[in-house]
């Protein structure tokens, strides 16, 4: 028997399980706790931004059965633009995942210690976090298996739980719907806040979801007849993660009244919610910590290897050793920067400014190669489309100045 509702999950899904993890939930904390309700529009944005550039990538895979990093390295003639291409994606996607792997993994083991003792030993004066490892090998599971289906259907269900624990506890704390509405429709943004205005998006317009996407819709649609399908798909995903987003920064202005308190992540969040859920605050954030963790402790290892995969022009097989290779570097070498609790302070300054110059180029790429007749036919961008991708562009280059002035300060 056919289930009703497949046809609303699958590689969205998975996209919006890469963009909610520890550091989309700590950024939507620190957005609620200092603004309020205020930049809730800022996420609408992000969301529609999102849906657009998806369904973008989403439509390149299914028509043209190629990945967005081999669409950049076959429509780029020459050499020597095509290598500095390559070399600057890869330093971005696969780099830049490297050192985010790490705080993803650590996410997890946050919200795992909310509800469950952690696993430590000591070896000459190093601490080692078991628990790290524990999650890296259920990752290390999923993606080994090169079971699609399954990859999809164990985000799909992470998703669900941090849906049910963010909006739940949203609805719990009765929050303002008046501000909410107003937040949500009335931009409006201090001076102070355009920073927070830009981390809130950064967040969820990602460039590595890009590649992820293109690729991944391949394993689910074999056919443009199945546009009308993905685009259904895209949105339900996509909004689905911005809810989540929408609800943490919801429930952040509610329980610190406006005021700063002693939130300053996303843990400290669930002592402010003990009057309203008791003892169960700590584990309601527990577990949508560990959702949120592990579903980005996944995606971006697999969405590196997708990229690498199609800007090398490697076979296109989940189970091939080069595919796994890269995985496999970008997994582990997050879990042993997470075992040993060590802050890859260097590495993530790296990847802000690969992130900062790739961002908007990786948008522009999209864009123009969204309006080769020659590649999509009549598939190829509407006016309207080129419209919005303009302004996303715009918001990019903004997301990406944000990202190098946070390493260089320039301002």
């Amino acid at each position: 028997m056919n289930n009703p509702f497949r046809k609303y999950f699958g590689p969205s899904t998975l996209v919006a399980a890469a963009f909610i993890g520890p550091g989309t939930v700590t950024v939507c904390t620190l957005a609620g706790v200092r603004s309020g309700y205020v930049l809730l529009w800022a996420l609408l944005f992000s969301v529609i931004a999102t849906i657009v550039l998806q369904e973008m990538t989403g439509r390149l895979g299914i028509i043209t059965r190629k990945g967005f990093g081999e669409a950049i390295r076959e429509q780029l003639e020459s050499p020597v633009i095509r290598i500095m291409a390559i070399l600057l994606v890869f330093s971005a996607i696969i780099v830049g995942n490297i050192a985010y792997e790490g705080g993803n993994i650590s996410g997890a083991v946050l919200g795992w210690e909310e509800f469950f003792i952690g696993l430590d030993f000591t070896i000459n004066g190093l601490n080692i976090r078991i628990t790290s490892v524990v999650i890296g090998a259920v990752a290390f599971w999923l993606l080994f298996s090169g079971n699609f289906k399954r990859i999809v259907n164990v985000m799909t269900a992470l998703v669900g739980i941090m849906s049910i624990v963010f909006v739940t506890t949203a609805v719990l704390i009765q929050p303002d719907m008046v501000a909410i509405l107003k937040g949500l429709f009335i931009p409006s943004a201090s001076p102070d806040e355009l920073l927070t205005v830009i981390a809130l998006i950064g967040t969820t317009v990602v460039p590595y979801n890009l590649f992820l996407h293109a690729s991944t819709v391949q394993e689910r649609y074999s056919s443009f007849s199945q546009l009308r399908d993905m685009r259904i798909e895209n949105a339900v995903g996509i909004i689905l993660g911005g809810l989540i987003s929408m609800c943490i920064v919801i429930t952040s202005a509610a329980a610190s009244d406006g005021s700063l308190g002693n939130i300053t992540s996303a843990a400290d969040m669930a002592e402010q919610l003990e009057p309203l859920l008791g003892s169960w605050a700590k584990t309601f954030m527990g577990i949508g910590l560990f959702a949120a963790g592990i579903t980005s402790a996944v995606t971006a290892p697999l969405a590196a290897a997708y990229a690498a995969k199609g800007m090398f022009g490697w076979k296109d097989d989940l189970k091939d050793f080069k595919f796994r290779l890269i995985w496999m570097i970008v997994l582990f070498t997050g879990v042993v920067f997470s075992a040993i609790s060590f802050n890859p302070v260097r590495l993530i300054e790296f990847a802000q400014i690969a992130n900062g110059i790739t961002l908007p180029v990786i948008a522009v790429f999209l864009l123009y190669i969204m309006n080769k007749p020659l590649l999509l036919g009549t598939n190829s961008n509407s006016n309207r489309q080129n419209i919005f991708g303009v302004i996303v562009i715009i918001v990019t280059i903004l997301i990406g100045f944000r990202s190098l002035n946070s390493v260089f300060n320039f301002f």
